[in-house]
């Protein structure tokens, strides 16, 4: 073949790659324009159906009431606390219900967690959510965040379906990312370069909530300190707090974490210098299972008090979407879950369960494997404050029974069989 024609044949291929190459870039391109609209469109919409459920119960008598006064029987009313924050700067107020008992729930409300500026900078929003965006952790309290503390679950108020209908509550909200312990103002860059202010002040939300509680419910003859999410975490944590500075009185306790199990190889460097926790509760983190570490001073502690009973429960589901999803950020900076990491998920929980048992205080455990619909075999992200705290397993038990049977010293374990598939 002439020089001139294999330049010519050899022109033409060049072309067609070219070519090729310039129709995939713009196939990609509007692929990507796609995407960005249909984000943007994505965004706007959950933005949109949070701000209507929003006004649907703002300044209507879906919203609980400021409490004026004495509290009237099986009603929520709401608790502004002058001396409270959230994590943007906003105000803060918790949740309370009189019962018609001695007996106490104080409940610690999950919403995530922020353990460095990444996600510091990325708070939770209904456009977040709907775009699936990463959103880490709730950083206020608005109308929205009322339907996720109080009348569901074990927080439904007048139902006689619900064991705990004759408890007093109070329900400790949560709004700024540091499991309820944190005393420190954090300084990041927002998304948009705009230089903000983390409010890590859970502990102190936590003090003054105790206050309110001591000053409603003095004569608790029987506690049930619990929490789901990053509340779980808050229950081992802050239980000794509870029994020997606010409850020194009561002698039954009952100490239940709804899923908290979330490993970082971080977690003390996290809470001493970024959250600002009291040092006993950093310094007694050693491992990587921050909630492991909490229950185990707490165990020590309790022990010098064989005068006051402590029941000890924990729940989980098995493959939890949201939970494997923190953990995938943390190890592979995606905040998303996939069958491989809810399997990882899955190992780390049996490890947990026996560490647990290790401790030799009679561990109650409940597992399930209800379905997230919204992930591909993801399993729910908490119980105890969801319409599946009346669901029953496949064993045909309920968390509510399981619960209440608990508090009144039968403890016996859920779904173990779970955790050796």
């Amino acid at each position: 073949m002439p020089d001139k024609s294999k330049d010519t044949l050899k022109s033409l291929k060049q072309g067609l790659v070219l070519f090729r190459k310039q129709e995939e870039q713009k196939i990609a391109a509007r692929r990507e324009a796609i995407q960005e609209r249909a984000g943007v469109l994505m965004h706007k919409t959950g933005d949109m159906v949070e701000q209507s459920i929003s006004n649907r119960i703002e300044g209507t008598q879906l919203e609980a009431p400021i409490l004026i006064g004495k509290p009237e029987a099986h009603k929520w009313y709401r608790i502004p606390l002058s001396e409270g924050l959230s994590g943007d700067g906003s105000e803060y107020h918790i949740y309370l219900k009189k019962g018609t008992t001695d007996h106490l729930c104080i409940f610690f409300s999950g919403g995530g967690v922020a353990w460095n500026e990444y996600t510091a900078a990325r708070p939770v929003t209904g456009g977040r959510v709907a775009a699936g965006e990463p959103n880490f952790y709730w950083n206020n309290l608005r109308p929205f965040t009322q339907i996720m503390n109080i009348n569901i679950g074990i927080t439904e108020a007048g139902k006689e379906r619900n064991p705990f209908n004759d408890w007093n509550f109070v329900v400790i909200t949560y709004a700024t990312g540091d499991f309820h312990v944190g005393n420190n103002e954090f300084p990041y860059k927002d998304q948009d370069g705009t230089r903000k202010i983390l409010h890590f002040h859970g502990h102190k939300n936590f003090e003054e909530s105790m206050k309110v509680a001591r000053a409603h419910f003095p004569q608790a003859d029987k506690i049930l300190i619990a929490g789901d999410s990053a509340g779980a975490f808050a229950v081992p944590a802050l239980s000794g707090e509870i029994a020997d500075l606010w409850y020194p009185e009561c002698r039954d306790f009952t100490l239940f974490s709804d899923s908290g199990q979330f490993l970082y190889k971080k977690w003390r460097a996290t809470a001493k210098n970024i959250w600002k926790a009291p040092e006993p509760i950093w310094k007694s983190i050693h491992s990587e299972n921050i909630t492991v570490d909490w229950y185990r001073k707490l165990v020590k502690e309790r022990a010098k008090q064989p005068d006051r009973k402590f029941r000890y429960l924990y729940a989980s589901s098995v493959y939890d979407y949201l939970l494997s999803a923190y953990y995938n950020d943390v190890t592979r900076k995606s905040y998303s879950t996939d069958k491989e990491v809810r399997e990882v998920f899955h190992r780390q929980l049996k490890e947990m369960v026996g560490q647990l048992q290790a401790l030799d205080v009679g561990f109650g455990f409940f597992f399930n494997v209800w379905r997230n619909p919204l992930t591909k075999g993801g399993t729910v992200h908490t119980a105890v404050r969801e319409l599946n705290y009346y669901s029953r397993t496949r064993g045909g038990r309920t968390m509510a029974t399981w619960l209440w049977d608990a508090v009144n010293d039968r403890i016996y374990d859920v779904g173990m069989g779970l955790l050796k598939k």
